[in-house]
């Protein structure tokens, strides 16, 4: 199928370009920016004016519920909401039922995702057999049917011995482990510890469950010179240690969620369960430096976490309710959002979402989708084409996830969110298509 993409702002965050150019389509590929020649015909003819065109958003982290939890969230669902969200790449993590520990199950879920043509699909593997943390899967079987890292997901592993031996032998296939450091015998909380938790007589999860964890990961990756990616920082401490880590030379990278770039324990407000999530929200001050750490490069990509909870699960007392939140149509409005109040250019704000968690991802992407989150000529065609200047409102039902909670619904947070996707291309194939441009 050719596409013409005409009169957008062309935006490449990761060489800055920015400027009124025409877009050509064909083959999956972008065969040209710029001026596109005349005798180019086109199957599709797109008037993007007053629109950005963007590369097409990457997520290093989104649950999609399926195997195991259909009745929080299908595959299909989930991979139109991430469609409408601009997002053409995501990753997910291994915490399905039946864990994402075997090459079949992978296969399933890759082939499955490939049939419905909607968004690309990483998934990671699972770090030790059924998440129990005792015996090591096998990495090189799970990354030939297209694993691109493995994770623990939510579940710490107790063991140092094994984390290290999982450590050794990812280094040894320059495999990259994912993880969330937490101290598993110091996050059983359900808030984070301050004097808002004390309040409201919620259980809490101190600053160090984050800190020790990070600490014992460095030293490991000191030892093994593994690559090690952590997931979702919560914290000014464990930024601070990142950035030491980074000045050292260890080969670490982060992202934080949109959720604790946002929000404080503040907003839990009145026992607000959509506000139960993991990692916990934090005070003011870990919220401000996640931003700066953000804009300053220590983390390394922004993530949508999203992790559809059903009604049931949700309404419950704050303590009971099921941790989690819708996320992936509001990456690119939380994104910008951040980048507005800090003042930077869309080229920066958009490379947290493109550009550098593809740099994350590294060559496990395939020589296929190496332009991944770019607009390259000869590169894959992933666009995202969104308005900057509409406003929109978080509304249940104007969410195409099966998931419907979110902390920023406008019911509680009211108000507008910034920049709204009016077209999803995946190589070429337009997964998403507002009505406005029908």
């Amino acid at each position: 199928m050719k596409v013409l993409i005409r009169n957008g702002r062309v935006v490449n965050p990761a060489t800055g370009r920015d400027e009124l150019a025409d877009l050509a389509v064909a083959n999956g590929r972008i065969v040209t920016i710029g001026s596109v020649s005349p005798d180019f015909q086109a199957d599709r003819d797109i008037d993007a004016k007053g629109l950005v065109v963007a590369p097409g958003l990457v997520d290093l982290a989104a649950r999609l519920r399926e195997p195991g939890h259909e009745h929080e969230g299908m595959l299909e669902s989930e991979l139109n909401a991430a469609a409408a969200g601009g997002v053409t790449s995501l990753v997910c993590p291994p915490d399905t039922d039946p864990t994402l520990d075997e090459p079949g199950l992978v296969d399933m879920l890759k082939f499955r995702a490939r049939k419905l043509s909607l968004c690309r699909l990483f998934p990671l593997g699972a770090l030790t057999r059924g998440l129990q943390g005792e015996v090591l899967t096998e990495m090189v079987e799970l990354t030939e049917s297209g694993c691109v890292g493995f994770s623990q997901a939510e579940v710490p592993i107790a063991n140092t011995q094994v984390l290290q031996r999982a450590l050794q032998y990812a280094a040894t296939y320059n495999y990259t482990v994912w993880l969330r450091p937490q101290d598993g015998s110091l996050g059983g909380g359900v808030a984070a510890s301050g004097a808002m938790a004390t309040r409201l007589g919620l259980s809490g999860v101190p600053v160090i469950a984050e800190t020790i964890a990070l600490h014992t990961i460095f030293e490991l990756v000191r030892v093994t010179g593994a690559r090690v990616h952590l997931c979702r920082l919560s914290s000014a401490a464990g930024v601070e240690l990142l950035r030491r880590a980074k000045a050292e030379g260890l080969p670490v990278t982060g992202d934080v969620s949109i959720n604790s770039l946002h929000l404080t324990d503040v907003d839990i407000g009145y026992f607000n369960s959509s506000m139960r999530l993991n990692p916990p929200l934090r005070q003011q001050k870990d919220r401000e430096a996640l931003r700066a750490a953000l804009a300053d490069g220590t983390l390394d990509a922004l993530v949508s976490d999203h992790t559809p909870v059903d009604a049931d699960a949700k309404t419950l007392p704050f303590g009971e309710a099921e941790p989690g939140a819708t996320g992936l149509e509001l990456l690119l409005s939380m994104a910008l959002k951040w980048g507005q109040e800090s003042k930077l250019s869309l080229p920066e704000t958009l490379s947290r979402i493109t550009s550098k968690p593809v740099q994350v991802l590294g060559d496990t992407l395939g020589s296929l989708v190496q332009s991944a989150g770019q607009l390259v000529e000869g590169g894959v065609a992933d666009i995202c084409l969104f308005d900057p200047d509409a406003l929109w409102q978080v509304k249940p039902g104007v969410l195409k996830s099966q998931g419907k909670h979110t902390p920023f619904d406008f019911a509680t947070s009211g108000t507008a969110l910034p920049g709204q996707v009016r077209a999803t291309l995946v190589a070429g194939h337009l997964a998403y298509q507002a009505p406005a441009l029908a």
